[in-house]
């Protein structure tokens, strides 16, 4: 490509030195001028075509400059010269400069206006013409390709934001795993703990295998926790089949409390206030996923404790409250520590609050036990 580059302006060149030569005896005398305006009239081309950008300004004009005085003076245009500025005015309209391709067509237009001689008049217009034609070809090109670059840009930015949106639900299903999967699989840790610590006259055989069942289970969280920050960073599904169903809500949080009561063995309330209100779907998400991590967190942390969950219906949003009356926050931060030090519950909670405009605190509860408390927006707020 780059040698065509550099063969393509000595074309015009041969052309019209041939021609002129060929013409040899029709000049006469004007010979020598003829062969200096054709010369003149093509070998600027070379600077339009490969020179650099400064020397395309002065090329162009002195290139339609050659051919114009060839023209008019002369009657002595070539062919070459007439290829010379077609390619010229093609090259101009190509490289975004198509008022530069303009100016070198008006001398053109003038003679083919004003010109007194019938041939040079005809030649005017033919060589207007063509270059009209060639420069709308040159500009047509250059829009096709910006239109393909932006189409390509436009196509890796669509393509960007759809990685984007991908990690941000791997991000959240990471999120549901650790929600529920936890859940579920500590209650099986402390249901075979409470069952083995509370079963009166259970054989020595029973009470091992119960054990098993709880270090099995508490393997299992610690195994799912490694991959699930796997999971949260970048990690790709491949052939995951994903059956879906309706989410929690409000409704469940029965279930959940009287749930957690039996496999804990200790006191859970579930305590309401309140007008009760409809919520947004995704308050109620966000409320039962909150209450499902706290407790979790208690019986994990404060094992026994006795725990209250409370809803507390308002003008200004929905109040979640659970507390437990166990140690406490066992870290200088507020925070409890999550098992294994790679826990992503109080993130979880707090990148859900997050999503529907609430606000979260966690830390110890006055006079001992700790606290998690969320505000929620509830109605046109949480839409807002």
């Amino acid at each position: 490509m780059r040698r065509a580059v550099r063969v393509l302006p000595a074309v015009p060149v041969v052309l019209a030195v041939g021609e002129v030569l060929v013409r040899e005896g029709g000049t006469g005398g004007n010979l020598a001028v003829v062969l200096l305006l054709a010369l003149a009239g093509t070998s600027p081309l070379a600077f339009v075509v490969g020179g650099e950008r400064g020397f395309r300004v002065p090329a162009a004009l002195a290139l339609s400059l050659g051919c114009v005085l060839a023209l008019v003076p002369f009657r002595a245009l070539t062919l070459g010269g007439v290829v010379a500025q077609l390619v010229c005015v093609f090259v101009l309209g190509r490289a975004g400069w198509p008022w530069l391709a303009g100016v070198v067509l008006v001398p053109y237009v003038v003679v083919a206006l004003v010109g007194d001689q019938g041939a040079t008049r005809v030649v005017a217009v033919l060589v207007a013409t063509l270059a009209s034609a060639a420069a709308a070809t040159g500009i047509t090109q250059r829009a096709r390709t910006t239109s393909l670059a932006h189409s390509a840009t436009e196509r890796a930015f669509a393509d960007t934001l759809v990685e984007h949106a991908a990690r941000g639900e791997r991000a959240r299903i990471a999120r549901e795993l650790h929600d529920v999967v936890a859940h579920h699989i500590s209650m099986i840790a402390v249901q075979a703990e409470t069952a083995r610590l509370t079963t009166p006259g259970l054989p020595a055989e029973g009470a091992a295998r119960l054990l098993a069942i709880g270090d099995t289970a508490r393997g299992a969280l610690t195994e799912m926790r490694r991959l699930l920050g796997v999971l949260r960073e970048d990690a790709a599904a491949h052939g995951t089949d994903v059956r879906r169903r309706p989410q929690p809500g409000i409704g469940q949080l029965l279930e959940l409390v009287d749930a957690s009561r039996d496999a804990a063995g200790a006191r859970t309330r579930l305590i309401v206030s309140g007008p009760v209100a409809p919520l947004d779907p995704g308050v109620e998400v966000t409320a039962y996923r909150i209450v499902q991590e706290a407790l979790t967190n208690a019986r994990r942390h404060a094992p026994g404790a006795a725990v209250d969950v409370e809803l507390r219906y308002g003008a200004g949003g929905l109040g979640v409250r659970v507390r437990d009356n166990g140690p406490g926050p066992a870290c200088g931060d507020g925070n409890r520590p999550s098992p294994g030090g790679d826990g992503h519950g109080l993130l979880g909670m707090r990148e859900r609050v997050a999503t529907v405009g609430g606000s979260l605190r966690t830390g110890a509860a006055p006079g001992g036990g700790f606290l998690v408390e969320a505000r929620l927006p509830t109605g046109t707020e949480a839409l807002a």
